[in-house]
């Protein structure tokens, strides 16, 4: 199964390529480089639809965007979140002005999104949330009041959409709508960055209280059925992405093991050996999925796969630099406490893989349950 292998698909791979190259060295500034992007027409090119600023691609002209896009060492992006959840969503669930609001403005790279699901009390067991959303007298917008938690790139966002309760003693996935909020709503919306061990603030606690929201995708209580195809958009072309970015880590990781002299321990051999063959299997179980195997477990394995392989990797990768991966840099101070090596950041951060975007737990609950068909696991009293 070679992806790619049309005349069109290279066009495109050696376009992406050389354009990249030109460009890349101009991504300082994350935000003027998502307009840098749009500019050049790389936002949307999965879309279903064209004619709002984007120009679409088969599903194997996107790959090799999408590979092409990590192997040039560009920086990681911010309006994926618009770009491949809400967009997708807004095209399946979304009526034409919703549409025609929206999807220029994350095709041009000037709008991003954040996703406001996960709560204090409601992270993998999304149908638990308790953001409450009233209707305002006279009909016209809603009022949304609760908390969000690990909410990726909030305080960079323009907008987020959110699934909130508006019918009132409701329970599970019952009563729930999907709303687009604004972020800039000074004193109804608070966000406040999360420290992670590696030292950044990519998450975010988001308070809401009060803030309005005019846009419902879906209808009032259609919110479940919504967010969870919203879900389903996350899917094979990321994947191989992410699996790019995987093998330059690698080689390094096998790099330093050489430099180190830690190769020559037969374990350590035993273990490098491992992780390229099951990155390799990876890719084409990814290859395969892409494929339309129609498995409907197949980003619930993806998932179990690559976070524990990561999970590994990143226990390896300070392994082999041994007992100077337990140092900071000569540098250290107070002031910048936090400045981590890429074998250090690699192994702080990769400990959160088995957790974010799906509990390993909560994976295997939904191959035993949807894909095997066991029983259903019995649930606590609400």
């Amino acid at each position: 199964m070679d992806f790619g292998c049309t005349q069109e698909d290279q066009d495109l791979r050696n376009e992406a390529r050389d354009w990249l190259a030109a460009h890349v060295e101009d991504a300082t500034d994350r935000r003027a480089w998502e307009r840098t992007l749009g500019a050049a027409g790389w936002i949307g090119l999965g879309w279903s639809e064209a004619g709002y600023g984007n120009r679409t691609a088969t599903l194997t002209q996107q790959v090799a965007w999408a590979e092409e896009y990590a192997r040039s060492g560009a920086p990681p992006r911010s309006g994926h979140i618009g770009e491949n959840l809400l967009a997708p969503t807004l095209i399946a669930h979304g009526t034409d002005e919703q549409k025609a609001r929206f999807l220029p403005p994350i095709a041009a790279g000037e709008e991003l999104w954040c996703q406001g699901y996960s709560e204090p009390g409601a992270g993998s067991d999304l149908a638990g949330v308790r953001t409450a959303a009233v209707r305002e007298p006279d009909g016209r917008a809603y009022r949304v009041t609760g908390q969000k938690v690990w909410t990726s790139l909030a305080h960079e966002a323009d907008w987020c959409f959110v699934l909130a309760r508006t019918e009132p003693g409701s329970v599970r996935h019952h009563g729930l709508t999907f709303l687009l909020v604004p972020m800039d709503q000074p004193g109804r919306i608070e966000v406040r960055p999360i420290r992670q061990m590696t030292g950044t603030s990519d998450f975010n606690e988001v308070f809401f209280d009060g803030a309005r929201a005019e846009h419902v995708v879906g209808g009032e209580g259609d919110g479940w059925r919504v967010a969870m195809s919203l879900l389903g958009f996350e899917r094979g072309v990321s994947t191989l992405a992410q699996q790019i970015g995987f093998a330059r880590e690698l080689e390094t990781v096998v790099r330093t093991a050489v430099e180190t002299g830690a190769v020559h321990d037969p374990v350590v051999r035993e273990r490098l050996v491992r992780q390229w063959a099951e990155l390799r299997t990876m890719r084409w179980n990814a290859l395969r999925t892409l494929g339309g195997s129609g498995d409907p477990g197949a980003p619930s394995v993806a998932k179990l796969l690559w976070a524990d392989w990561h999970q590994r990797l990143g226990e390896l990768a300070v392994l082999v630099r041994g007992a100077a991966a337990s140092a900071g840099p000569a540098d250290w101070s107070a002031s910048s406490p936090y400045e981590l090596d890429e074998a250090q950041h690699l192994f702080l951060f990769s400990r959160a893989d088995t957790i974010y975007g799906g509990s390993d737990q909560i994976q295997r609950t939904i191959i035993a349950e949807r894909v095997l068909g066991l029983p259903r696991e019995p649930k606590g009293a609400v």
